[in-house]
């Protein structure tokens, strides 16, 4: 038996309402799903923010290296050093932990940190200088030839690399050439007292006493002098057997104890033959 139209009709209308509900299912479930979804990722462990690289370890400003170089030689080693390690490069900082060592009478490693610094920068004076310092101070003055005559080479109106000069070839003893180094060095810089100071201590080694004398007490008259040239002033006239005044020119600048000690050297000098260049003093030439 056949429908009539409002039975089609009536069908249809149930079959569109089925489908509703089948649908209205299907998109609840799927809205749950979602909730469901944001649920878990909300209650998920958020997944850790990486961590940031810690910064490069910064250099020190020009400030804070003009302030380093007034402090003591093993505060000042400990600031090159750390600057020296940021940037093995650096020509300054290794000039100036070289410099630092030596002061503190680490010269092998003076001299070490300078041709470490050279390989960056071959040319660059105040290294050379450095270089030359620090293996006359460890008496191996043969060493220092070569870099003080390069920068002597590369500004020739600096007296430092030929006073320096000097006394590298008076150590490898090459005493024609130490003389006319150190002639040279007093030529271009006659009011500086290092050059005469090592100048005299080059004619000390070689037995005149009273040359040496006179080119010290030039030396200390000048507003550059040190304790060091004024010590070996005292060091020269005691070795001419003038004691009270070598004792009075030592105390002017050193304690009670070191004064002592000069003393003692002096009297068991007169007592020798050719006691040579013994006192410590005696080993501060090399210039500035």
């Amino acid at each position: 038996m056949m429908a009539g139209p409002s039975g089609d009709m009536s069908l249809m209308c149930r079959k569109r309402a089925l489908l509703a509900t089948v649908l209205g299912s299907a998109a609840l479930s799927l809205a749950s799903q979602a909730v469901a979804a944001d649920a878990v990722k909300a209650s998920a462990p958020a997944a850790p923010t990486p961590a940031a690289a810690p910064a490069p370890p910064r250099k020190a400003s020009p400030q804070q290296r003009a302030e380093a170089r007034r402090l003591d030689p093993l505060a000042q080693a400990a600031f090159w050093g750390s600057e020296f390690e940021i940037d093995p490069a650096d020509a300054e900082a290794g000039a100036g932990l070289a410099r630092a060592l030596r002061a503190l009478g680490r010269n092998d490693e003076a001299a070490e940190t300078a041709t470490k610094a050279l390989v960056a920068h071959p040319d660059d004076e105040p290294l050379l200088l450095e270089l030359a310092r620090a293996h006359i101070a460890r008496g191996q003055g043969f060493y220092a030839i070569e870099p003080a005559r390069k920068a002597a080479a590369q500004n020739p109106k600096d007296w430092r690399p030929l006073t320096l000069l000097g006394v590298a070839y008076e150590q490898a003893e090459r005493d024609d050439e130490s003389e006319a180094a150190h002639r040279q060095a007093i030529a271009l810089a006659p009011s500086e007292a290092t050059p005469l100071a090592n100048y005299a201590m080059h004619l000390a080694a070689r037995g005149d006493l009273a040359g040496a004398e006179a080119q010290l007490r030039r030396a200390a008259a000048l507003p550059s002098a040190g304790i060091q040239t004024r010590q070996n002033l005292a060091l020269v006239v005691g070795l001419q057997g003038r004691l009270p005044e070598a004792e009075k020119l030592a105390r002017a600048d050193l304690p009670p104890e070191q004064v002592a000690n000069n003393l003692a050297y002096l009297r068991a000098a007169l007592g020798q033959a050719g006691a040579g260049r013994s006192w410590d003093a005696l080993r501060g030439g090399g210039g500035q």
